[in-house]
C-alpha cells in the first residue's frame, strides 16, 4: 500500500483522524510511537523552533529540509505545511514539487497572502486559491490536499469570517481538494456551522489557547470532523519542559526530582530505531 492510499484509508475510516503537529524529526517519532497515525508539520514550530518570531521566516528551503527529515523519521503518512506555496505561478508548482519529492503523503495549501505577492491582502483572492488547487490536483492527483482557509482567522467580523470560510471551502471542495481546514475555530457552535454547512470533510485545529477550553478532541469526534490537528502541543510542551527543568537545576544546584522527567534509555532507544 502506497503513503497516498494509506492516508486516503484512514480519511476514509468514518474515524476521526487526530493529527498532532511536528517541528523536527523526533518530536515525529515520538508521536508514531504514542500510536497516531499520522504526522502534520508545522510551519509556526518550525519557526518558534528556530526562534524566529515569526512563521514567514521561515525559508522555502527550511521548510522542506526538516520536512524531509519528519517524513524519514516515521513510517505513518506525513502532511507537509506548504504555507501559501511560497510563491506563485510556475515557481509555485515548482516548489509543491519540491515538497512531494521528500515523501509526503499530504500537503496543506492555505489562502493566507504570506509570499504570494498580492500587496496589501491578507487572503488571496479566491481565483487564485482556485487555481493552486486545480494545479497541485492536476500535477499529483493522489497527494492528499488539505485546502486551509484563514477566512475566519483574518477577518474582524466573525459571522463575516464564518460566511467566507464556508464560501471559499466549498469552491476549494468543487475544485478538487480532498479536505478543508478552517483555521480560527474556537466554539463547538462554530464547528457546527461549518459542519452543516460545507459539502466535504473538514479539518478543524484544537489545543490551542483560544479554543482548548470551548471545546475538545471527543467533541470533534462526535461531531464526525474528519481531521483534527494539533498544531502547538508538541512545540509548547517542550518548551516547557526544558524551561522548568534547567530552572530547577540553576535555582537548586542539583538534580534532585527531575530524573523522572528525563526519559529513560529504553524508550530513547525505541524512539531512534
Amino acid at each position: 500500500m502506497n503513503i497516498y492510499t494509506k492516508l486516503k484509508d484512514l480519511l476514509n475510516s468514518n474515524t476521526t483522524l487526530v493529527v498532532p503537529d511536528a517541528y523536527d524529526g523526533m518530536s515525529a517519532r515520538i508521536i508514531e510511537e504514542i500510536g497516531f497515525k499520522a504526522v502534520q508539520c508545522s510551519g509556526y514550530s518550525f519557526s518558534l523552533s528556530k526562534k524566529y518570531k515569526k512563521e514567514s521566516l521561515i525559508t522555502l528551503d527550511e521548510n522542506i529540509s526538516i520536512t524531509r527529515s519528519i517524513v524519514n523519521s516515521v513510517n505513518v503518512p506525513v502532511f507537509a505545511d506548504a504555507e501559501d506555496g511560497y510563491a506563485s505561478g510556475d515557481i509555485f508548482l515548482n516548489n509543491i514539487t519540491k515538497f512531494v519529492k521528500t515523501g509526503i503523503a499530504g500537503i496543506n495549501i492555505e489562502d493566507q497572502n504570506l509570499w504570494s505577492g498580492y500587496t496589501n491582502e491578507l487572503l488571496l483572492p479566491l481565483s487564485e486559491s482556485i487555481n493552486r488547487i486545480k494545479t497541485v490536483k492536476d500535477n499529483f492527483p493522489d497527494l492528499i490536499l488539505n485546502a486551509r482557509t484563514d477566512a475566519l482567522s483574518v477577518s474582524k467580523d466573525k459571522k463575516d469570517g464564518i460566511r467566507e470560510a464556508i464560501k471559499r471551502s466549498n469552491a476549494f471542495y468543487e475544485n478538487g481538494a480532498n479536505l478543508c481546514f478552517i483555521t480560527g475555530v474556537s466554539t463547538k457552535e462554530e464547528i457546527k456551522l461549518l459542519k452543516k454547512e460545507i459539502h466535504g470533510p473538514i479539518s478543524i485545529a484544537a489545543g490551542l489557547p483560544y479554543n482548548m477550553n470551548n471545546f475538545d478532541i471527543s467533541d470533534c469526534i462526535d461531531l464526525e470532523i474528519a481531521r483534527v490537528s494539533l498544531p502547538s502541543v508538541m512545540i509548547y510542551a517542550a518548551i516547557k519542559a526544558q524551561y522548568d527543568i534547567l530552572k530547577i537545576i540553576k535555582q537548586s544546584g542539583s538534580f534532585n526530582g527531575i530524573s523522572d522527567s528525563f526519559i529513560d534509555m529504553e524508550n530513547l532507544q525505541s524512539l531512534l530505531k
